[in-house]
């Protein structure tokens, strides 16, 4: 199934970071802390003005983004979790 976000929204997979235990002390999932990193899947046309025109958005397919703790919502796809947000709450692009 894909899906087509509409407008200024985008469609993110969260990218788990490695983390590295010291002392051989595990932490469970449930008490990790979701990642505020992800890659941008999909992406809507743009953000329309109140004269009809259409701005397209600054973050394209493929970017990685930093987003805030809260931001957007929780959505599952095919057994995948995804997180859809609009434009404005994406923090910064990772450029390599």
């Amino acid at each position: 199934m894909q899906i087509r976000p509409l407008y200024d929204r985008l469609v993110i997979r969260r990218v788990e970071q490695q983390e590295t235990v010291q002392n051989g002390i595990i932490i469970p999932d449930s008490a990790k802390e979701k990642p505020q990193e992800g890659e941008v899947v999909a992406a809507g046309r743009g953000k329309r003005l109140e004269d009809g025109t259409v701005v397209p958005l600054d973050v394209k397919v493929g970017d990685r983004i930093l987003f805030g703790k809260y931001s957007g919502s929780d959505i599952k796809i095919d057994g995948e979790e995804y997180l859809i947000l609009r434009e404005d709450e994406v923090l910064g692009v990772l450029e390599k």
